[in-house]
């Protein structure tokens, strides 16, 4: 059960970020306090780039549920615990970049 879930969240957060990585930009209303950032703080970023930086480390994100999976096929349970405390770390990290774009 908790294989399928660690499967799962691997290929949701990889289409996620394929499809920002591939948006060209559009994906930047989707991401959370840009999208409410006037047209002059708007046009000071690149959102393509965003975009791309965005997607690939949310592909990234979906390493650590892979092998939490592979994990989880030996020892039940501490695969899943793992993956999530990869993806927090990734996350926080993700969360001080975008704090370094925005300045």
């Amino acid at each position: 059960m908790i294989i399928w879930f660690d499967l799962l969240m691997m290929v949701v957060l990889f289409f996620m970020g394929l499809c920002f990585y591939r948006s060209n930009g559009k994906g930047a209303n989707l991401l959370s306090g840009y999208n409410m950032k006037t047209k002059e703080e708007r046009s000071r970023f690149d959102e393509p780039q965003m975009c791309r930086i965005y997607g690939r480390k949310m592909m990234q994100m979906a390493i650590p549920f892979f092998f939490g999976a592979v994990i989880d096929l030996i020892l039940p349970g501490r695969g899943c615990l793992l993956a999530w405390i990869v993806f927090a770390v990734l996350f926080v990290r993700l969360l001080r970049l975008r704090g370094k774009m925005e300045k």
